[in-house]
């Protein structure tokens, strides 16, 4: 056989067919080639350039776990991985083929390609044995038929049985049929009468042919015997019996009963039936031919996927010696019933996608089978309807998992996809699969304060440095898409310099000084926090600080004017009498609220039964007329307290002074130390303060005059130099008349004074001066009558 296969590979042409119909390959190849054959060039034919095969990770997925071919990813080739044995892969079916699917990515494509094996006469007629054995009674008439043993060839086609041929003789010869599978069966066909006396045995040779190129054979001898006596065959009721079983019908089950009936009486009538030989192994296994009754049962489990008809050959034989035989035909037709589930393949499968994947990206390609028929192998498939995926057909049982909404991994960070997939079948059968899907993040989520708003309550006289306040800003993304950092965006202190500073990490507000209720009572920041993602995201909170008064000064004396916390008072007896009011005394505290609650009390008098002091208002009234016996000189000594914890208070001593002189000029109030010790020492420094500061402006006039005079002098001497004076004035040219009578001057609009004229003198060299002369407008204008608004404007 070997020698046969070597010659006959000289006939073996290489037939390749491209079809491109339906995105669909395929070539033809005969069987039998060996490793490395070439197939036809994958890559012409999908058009593709060789190095885009590597690039979009070219696949070749196979439907059979053989990879029998394979394709060179340098050169574009499809070429034969192993060995191809037709008989091997498809059996006795007349059509063979090996498919599979090629993938490709960015974009995804998928080719399904499909390789026919053409059959090769590769192989002989071959018999089981190679002798048989036959007994024909010779009464038997011309014209009978005798089944003989059938030649076995794997090949399909023409490469198979085609004919069979007896040697030649005079009393036999051969006749074919053509069963319902399409192989040849031989009979042989009784010519001429047998006569046992004249020739008792027959020695043939059969010779069984194909068709293929070089056409190959096979023989086996058949050995007759002739016999004598029983001159009657037995007569089934039936030529053909038909009959159907579910595939899945129980052990025993009875399939038919076949009968037949015999001419002849006694022994000779008595019939046993069998399988010829033309029934296989396999199907002796799986029926029962039960050889008294008829009655053919099922032995063994039947499966309509691996042959949905049976053929069974009977036969009836008498048991009269030698014993004669009759044929008949059993087809046993098998019922497909829903035994087999679903079977659902995952190919190219992305494991992990960006949440910000539009609908329509593909997640996996899916492959569904049934190997039931008919109604039972209609299959459904669907994934649940509560995720952001959907199935979508792509071709008979073939679907791809693609994304049918917007994703979002804070929301759901993976997906358990099961596929399910069912028959339509009764009841039907269902497979279910899981696919996990991760979903990777992006930076769409910013930073998200707990409040946009806080209030921050911070007391006086902080601590620089400590910490005043924490802000939290938290970011649903991961990793670098969710980590946050805080800055200070913005500062609306009123003073200027920036006052606190925050920890870019965690959010910690710090103090840069402390601070003083009585100048700064709230400040506002804003705070940024910022991912750290592409492109970063972010968002901002603000935070108002209000500063929180501490009792940290002490009441101050308004009234009366004091001197060293002290005060003197000249009052007349004659106008003293209950609740007449001496003085009043006003006290002020910077703090506030309970803070700066002031309360008046008296610690020590001359004659505590003269005067009384307000617990809240500070009046001091007497108590009742003046005595000629009092004394000339009452001193009271006020404590100013607040009502702060601590609280802090001051004191003051106030001399009331009685004059003895009703007729006396009586001056009012004074304040003037009446001791003459403190009165000699209080004008040697009032003396010597106004004396410096007289020195002190007339030595400016003076370097003033001295420096205008010399830069006239060098202007007069530059007789190129050129003098601008600018005399400046209000628009309503206030300072060009005098006020009449007591007319008050009008200085209109917010933090501009009108009204005061000035001259600005520029000379060359006034540029290079750090000096600004000015020149008063009008030099006889009170500065009394002058109302200046805004004290913070700046010339």
């Amino acid at each position: 056989m070997a020698n046969t296969r070597r010659g006959g590979t000289s006939f073996i042409f290489l037939l390749c067919v491209l079809d491109l119909v339906s995105g669909q390959i395929r070539y033809s190849i005969p069987e039998e080639l060996e490793h490395g054959a070439i197939v036809g060039n994958i890559a012409e034919d999908l058009k593709l350039k060789i190095w885009e095969l590597s690039a979009r990770k070219f696949r070749l997925i196979s439907d059979d776990r053989k990879q029998n071919v394979e394709v060179d990813l340098e050169k574009g080739n499809l070429f034969v991985n192993e060995r191809i044995d037709r008989e091997q892969i498809c059996k006795q079916s007349s059509t063979c083929s090996l498919s599979f699917e090629i993938t490709l990515d960015n974009p995804l494509e998928m080719h399904r390609v499909v390789v026919e094996i053409l059959d090769v006469n590769d192989n002989s007629p071959s018999f089981a044995k190679d002798e048989f054995s036959l007994e024909i009674s010779e009464l038997i008439a011309p014209g009978a038929r005798f089944p003989v043993e059938s030649a076995q060839d794997p090949d399909v086609g023409t490469n198979t049985v085609s004919t069979y041929q007896v040697s030649p003789n005079e009393h036999f010869g051969i006749k074919m049929q053509t069963r319902n599978d399409g192989s040849k069966s031989a009979e042989l066909f009784l010519e001429k009468s047998l006569d046992h006396e004249q020739q008792p045995t027959f020695q043939l040779v059969l010779t069984a042919l194909d068709a293929g190129i070089p056409q190959r054979s096979g023989t086996t001898r058949i050995i007759i015997t002739v016999l004598d006596s029983n001159d009657n065959a037995p007569v089934f009721d039936h030529e053909i019996y038909r009959t159907s079983i579910a595939e899945n019908a129980p052990l025993g089950t009875l399939v038919l009963k076949i009968n037949a009936y015999d001419l002849d009486e006694g022994s000779n009538a008595e019939l046993s039936y069998y399988f010829t030989r033309h029934v296989s192994q396999r199907i002796r296994e799986m029926f029962k031919l039960d050889p008294v009754t008829g009655e053919i049962s099922v032995q063994s489990v039947l499966d309509f996927e691996e042959s949905s008809v049976y053929e069974l050959d009977v036969q009836a034989v008498d048991n009269a010696p030698p014993g004669m035989a009759v044929h008949a035909k059993v087809m046993v037709g098998l019922i497909d019933v829903n035994d087999n589930a679903p079977e659902v393949e995952v190919t190219s499968v992305s494991s992990t996608i960006p949440e910000d994947a539009q609908p329509g990206t593909v997640i996996a390609v899916i492959r569904v089978t049934d190997l039931d028929s008919g109604q039972n192998a209609q299959i459904h498939c669907q994934v649940p309807v509560n995720i952001p995926f959907k199935l979508q057909k792509s071709s008979r049982n073939k679907y791809k998992l693609i994304t049918s909404d917007i994703l979002d991994r804070e929301t759901a960070p993976l997906y358990n996809i099961s596929i399910s997939a069912w028959d339509g079948g009764s009841p039907a059968l269902s497979t279910r699969k899981t696919i996990l899907v991760s979903i990777s993040d992006v930076n769409d989520n910013a930073p998200k304060f707990t409040q946009s708003l806080y209030n921050v309550y911070l007391m006086e006289n902080n601590t620089p440095g400590a910490s005043i306040f924490d802000v939290t800003a938290l970011d649903s993304d991961m990793d670098k898409n969710g980590y946050v950092v805080y800055s200070i965006l913005e500062n609306r202190i009123q003073e200027g310099p920036r006052f606190v500073t925050i920890n870019s990490e965690n959010g910690n507000i710090y103090s840069l000084r402390s601070f003083d209720y009585e100048q700064l009572k709230y400040f506002q920041i804003k705070v940024q926090a910022q991912d750290t993602g592409s492109p970063s995201l972010s968002s901002t909170a603000t935070v108002n600080v209000i500063i929180l008064d501490q009792n940290d000064n002490a009441p101050v004396i308004v009234s009366p004017s004091m001197w060293n916390s002290s005060a003197s008072i000249e009052i007349m007896p004659q106008s003293v009498y209950p609740e007449y009011l001496a003085t009043k005394v006003i006290a002020t505290d910077a703090d506030s609220g309970q803070n700066a609650r002031l309360s008046y009390q008296l610690l020590e008098a001359s004659d505590p039964s003269l005067f009384t002091v307000g617990l809240l208002s500070g009046e001091i009234r007497a108590t009742r007329h003046f005595r000629e016996q009092d004394i000339v000189t009452e001193r009271l000594v006020l404590s100013i307290k607040d009502n702060g914890q601590p609280s802090l208070s001051t004191t003051v001593t106030i001399s009331f002074t009685i004059l003895s002189n009703a007729t006396q000029n009586y001056s009012g109030r004074t304040y003037e130390p009446k001791h003459s010790e403190y009165l000699s020492n209080l004008n040697r420094y009032l003396i010597i303060i106004l004396a410096s500061t007289s020195c002190l402006f007339l030595a400016i006039i003076i370097f003033l005059v001295f420096l205008k005079f010399k830069q006239e002098r060098n202007i007069a001497e530059d007789g190129s130099s050129t003098v601008c004076c600018d005399r400046r004035r209000n628009s309503n040219n206030v300072f060009n008349r005098r006020p009449a009578g007591n007319e008050p001057l009008s200085y209109p609009g917010s933090g501009q004074v009108e009204g005061f004229g000035y001259t600005v003198c520029l000379t060359p060299e006034s540029s290079k001066s750090d000096f600004l002369f000015l020149k008063p407008g009008h030099p006889t204008l009170p500065f009394s009558e002058v109302n200046i608004r805004n004290t913070n404007a700046m010339i």
